[in-house]
């Protein structure tokens, strides 16, 4: 009789274990759980960086076969960037094929694994029409217009070298920003940004202006800061590290998890990239990265946080800008050189203390926006 009281309970003990663990998968593990989002979000991150290593053996032997290397452009206003950085012709470039290419192809892979095998699959795919549908289509249309002026300057296809103009480029950039701009304005329905500390800020149909403008500056600035080794490779991943973490908190998951897929590609770029580069990303990858990183800013609505969480690109940009007001004013240089780390290079500092000092600075930066984030999530 003891005996067989002693099995019941220890019965009894295993069934409500077992009640109990479910309870608790349930609860933290659901496909809605932020647990689960983690994790989801974790091991995307860690697959697309692995898949990105694999690829890049491939497409590096591509770029060498093909002699796809990066040609110094023969401007006569830029004699000190063409003297510190001549040693670099023919480094391979468009490596940035390898951030949006892997991307994608994780993206459409978990997507169709989710339509012909349902259940675990459908939790991973990340493909939707709210949160990444216009991210993947800006970075895909940015990427192959980076692509083809890559292209144009490989072959010395344009003027100063090859290449598109400037001026053309950021046509194609407003281009870009005006189809998106269209497309959350009639079909997210947004019009509104929100002011830190202060709350939403109904703009209208100024809102259109407003979110081409924050498009344009974040390419813009992406592209001039891509000089260095490391360097526009690095900025941007602290930025979206920032941006991953409140698309998070704002229970934007399937945003969040593109975020950590788009993230484990650059970490997989840089691993190549760092001085001395294996390859550049070229205007595929300064593209690709500017225009994702201004479509997500708009979506997660934290235009206002940029200067912190991307400090490193607004003080690029403004440097050119500063430099050609100063010059048209002064008649001469503020800067020996632009963007604003060319000027550290001129001075003497070795390319590696700069990028590693701009690394640091934008990391800083980007932790005290994280900080002011929270603390108007907190008082508003």
């Amino acid at each position: 009789m003891i005996g067989c009281e002693r099995f019941w309970k220890f019965d009894a003990i295993k069934e409500f274990d077992a009640i109990k663990f479910n309870f608790l998968l349930m609860t933290y593990f659901t496909d809605f759980s932020p647990s689960f989002q983690l994790i989801r979000i974790l091991l995307l991150t860690i697959f697309a960086s692995a898949l990105a290593i694999i690829l890049t053996p491939i497409w590096t032997k591509v770029l060498y076969k093909y002699h796809l290397g990066k040609q110094i452009r023969e401007d006569t206003n830029a004699p000190v960037f063409k003297s510190l950085h001549k040693k670099k012709a023919g480094t391979p470039t468009m490596g940035g094929v390898l951030m949006w290419g892997t991307t994608l192809i994780v993206t459409f892979v978990f997507f169709i694994l989710s339509k012909t095998m349902n259940g675990f699959w459908s939790q991973i795919s990340f493909l939707s029409r709210s949160q990444t549908w216009l991210v993947l289509a800006a970075m895909a249309g940015a990427a192959l217009v980076g692509l083809s002026d890559d292209l144009l300057g490989i072959f010395r296809i344009g003027p100063k070298g090859g290449g598109l103009r400037m001026r053309d480029k950021i046509l194609i950039y407003i281009l870009i920003a005006a189809l998106g701009s269209w497309w959350f304005w009639t079909k997210l329905g947004y019009n509104s940004i929100t002011i830190p500390f202060f709350g939403p800020l109904t703009l209208g149909s100024w809102y259109i202006l407003y979110f081409i403008f924050i498009l344009v500056a974040t390419t813009f600035s992406m592209n001039e800061t891509d000089g260095l080794d490391g360097l526009a490779a690095g900025v941007a991943l602290v930025g979206f590290v920032c941006l991953l973490v409140v698309a998070f908190v704002k229970g934007k998951y399937d945003l969040a998890a593109f975020l950590g897929t788009f993230i484990g590609t650059i970490i997989a770029f840089l691993w190549f990239n760092v001085y001395p580069a294996r390859f550049f990303m070229g205007d595929t990858g300064a593209m690709a990265l500017g225009i994702t990183m201004g479509v997500v800013v708009m979506l997660t609505d934290t235009s206002l946080f940029l200067p912190f969480f991307a400090f490193i690109l607004v003080m690029e940009s403004l440097s050119v800008i500063i430099q050609k007001i100063y010059k048209k004013i002064k008649h001469r240089k503020l800067f020996l050189s632009t963007p604003i780390h060319h000027h550290f290079e001129a001075k003497g500092w070795p390319e590696t203390k700069v990028t590693m000092r701009f690394w640091i600075l934008a990391g800083l930066m980007a932790a005290f926006g994280l900080a002011l984030y929270f603390l108007d999530i907190f008082l508003v």
